[in-house]
């Protein structure tokens, strides 16, 4: 998970360069970069692999100009060599970028067409050669970046620095943070606080959607439009703790906005961007002459693998076996030994879902671990580790892990489709253009619904109880809304398929029982829209939260409505992840709770 440092300094930069970026190796990279400005000319150093090759080049080669850009990277678009390696240089263009730019084919067609020679096989190059390009043309440098930015899609972080202005360097924020830093006649830039914790603790959070000038005395910082904003500074503890909240009231606050861009990260080690398709990545486990699937988890990895089971089954015509792993591993299920077994943890040391791992494999199963944590335990004893790639979470209650699961499981069940002939090439290719534009449609989700949210959340914090309504894949997000609320604000919830409701939970229904319906305008749509009209027959108070077809679809009354895009059914469980877990978080942030650490509950459960 790449990682952005720039420095606008009055002294050599390039050391306190690399010392900032690994701040930032726990995001994880595959190659490493520094560039700067000497004498009016742009000069760089990059390194495969881990950052001790980068410093053995610079140690041989030394750099000495006083404003750089450096760049650890996590393959995306193109292999992890040493031409893919950032910083990229276009015409006394250097730029470096975290993220995904989804338009960058039909932008790289244009600009060979227009004559512009490629050196790397990356998203970023494009960039700088569309504000080279613009420079050329007379335009000035502001001007210029400006209207590039006005072209990009998807969710990303830049920076840019000029051969001719040794003195600036400019940076836009479109999903993936940055962070400015402010010195004594000097500037700093980063993807993260701790990456500038060494040099100031005075910081000031971009926010998403603006972009900035920084100079060796302060910084300009602008929306997409131009216009000038104000945005705090702010002392920053990062020098303190391994992982800062940045300008977030709580961690698990910054991980449901980490979301875009984890999810990015995921996609790039799942999918390949230039063909449009998944990714051969799950060679070590063949699901071509695969009879059935196990799945066990614990806790909302369980619930991730709970929707990835109508995935597998529909897409891929699997059969899935799917248990929490504290029953899992007790039932003695008798599986076949050509069966497969994926096991869901962040942690990789969960016990339940251990002790299950190696109940299969001492069948003879086939062994996948879908982790956080490659290093650890699970992933060991497995056959086929598929990294989820959230990076740190330090929010009890997890948020970004569980999308970046349902994210690594949608590609698998795409690729498992695609192996057992159940889809052709153009259907995999639609898939996956749906999963490749979920990071820009989170960006917009959690922008649009954070003020309704915060509102409802209000409301809400003044019940004892809540019921969560959904089928399909919308069944289990009920279930993880009711876990989530319950989780860290105390507040009594349970989650039940919609159908069942006429089985039991109506019985509760009246106008002191909130009830969270969560219906995306699928084909289960009408029937859940029925269940919404028998809890308002009985005066219960709906939270509905849909798309815009299905909000155009249902004139019920509601105590509220969440209109979110419409979507493909393949990403609506994490669009429609992020209103469930915001509306749990504010309504604990209202009620005063712990939010990161929950009474009672710890991050990773390592004994029974």
């Amino acid at each position: 998970m790449c990682g952005i440092v720039g420095i606008v300094g009055n002294q050599p930069v390039a050391g306190r360069l690399v010392d900032a970026l690994r701040r930032l190796e726990y995001r994880g990279y595959d190659s490493a970069g520094v560039a700067v400005i000497e004498n009016g000319k742009l000069d760089r150093r990059r390194a495969e692999g881990k950052l001790f090759n980068l410093e053995r080049v610079l140690s041989d080669s030394p750099l000495d100009g006083h404003t750089g850009i450096a760049h650890t990277r996590w393959a995306t678009h193109g292999a992890p060599t040493e031409d893919n390696a950032h910083p990229h240089f276009v015409d006394g263009v250097a730029i470096v970028h975290n993220g995904i730019i989804e338009n960058f084919s039909e932008l790289r067609d244009e600009l060979i067409a227009d004559g512009a020679k490629f050196s790397s096989q990356t998203d970023t190059e494009v960039v700088a050669q569309l504000v080279a390009r613009e420079l050329r043309n007379g335009v000035e440098k502001k001007a210029a970046v400006q209207s590039v930015l006005s072209r990009l899609k998807g969710a990303y972080a830049i920076a840019l620095m000029f051969a001719d202005d040794a003195d600036t360097i400019m940076a836009a924020r479109s999903g993936p943070p940055l962070a400015i830093g402010h010195g004594k006649d000097e500037m700093f830039l980063g993807s993260d606080a701790i990456a500038l914790a060494p040099f100031t603790n005075q910081i000031t959070y971009l926010q998403d959607g603006d972009w900035a000038i920084l100079h060796r005395h302060g910084a300009e910082i602008l929306d997409f439009d131009g216009n000038k904003v104000d945005r705090q500074k702010q002392i920053s503890t990062a020098a303190t703790f391994l992982v800062d909240k940045g300008n977030h009231r709580h961690f698990m606050e910054k991980e449901i906005y980490d979301q875009p861009e984890v999810v990015s990260h995921a996609l790039a080690q799942y999918v390949n961007f230039n063909t449009g398709l998944v990714r051969d990545i799950a060679s070590s486990i063949d699901f071509t002459k695969m009879p059935s699937l196990a799945i066990s988890a614990c806790g909302t990895a369980y619930l991730a693998g709970l929707v990835s089971k109508y995935w597998f089954e529909r897409l891929a015509r699997l059969p899935v076996e799917i248990d929490v792993a504290s029953e899992f591993r007790y039932r003695e299920i008798p599986l076949p030994a050509e069966a497969g077994a994926l096991f869901i943890s962040q942690s990789g040391e969960t016990a339940d879902t251990l002790a299950s791992l190696r109940y299969c494999k001492d069948n003879g199963l086939n062994i996948g671990a879908v982790v956080n944590t490659v290093e650890s335990t699970i992933a060991r004893e497995s056959d086929a580790i598929f990294p989820i790639m959230a990076g740190p979470e330090i929010g009890v209650a997890s948020t970004k892990a569980f999308t970046c699961q349902l994210t690594v499981l949608a590609a698998l069940a795409i690729g498992a489709a695609r192996s057992r002939g159940h889809i052709d090439e153009k259907q995999e290719a639609e898939l996956v253009h749906h999963l490749v534009e979920m990071p820009r449609m989170m960006s917009t989700v959690l922008n649009d619904i954070q003020p309704q949210i915060e509102e409802l959340a209000r409301e809400l914090s003044k019940f004892k109880d809540v019921l969560y309504l959904g089928r399909g894949t919308s069944f289990p997000l009920a279930l993880e809304g009711a876990l989530k609320l319950k989780e860290i604000s105390y507040i009594h919830a349970e989650g039940y398929a919609a159908g069942e409701l006429k089985h039991g939970p109506i019985a509760l229904i009246d106008e002191e029982m909130p009830v969270i319906v969560i219906a995306p305008h699928d084909r289960f749509f009408e029937k859940t829209v029925s269940n919404m009209q028998e809890v308002a027959a009985r005066g219960g108070r709906i939270i509905f939260i849909t798309d815009e077809a299905g909000a155009a679809a249902s004139n019920l009354e509601t105590m509220a409505t969440i209109v979110l895009p419409n979507v493909d059914e393949i990403i609506s469980p994490m669009i429609f992840a992020l209103p469930i877990q915001l509306l749990a978080y504010h309504a604990a942030v209202f009620m005063g709770t712990d939010v990161d650490q929950p009474r009672n509950l710890a991050k990773s459960v390592t004994v029974e």
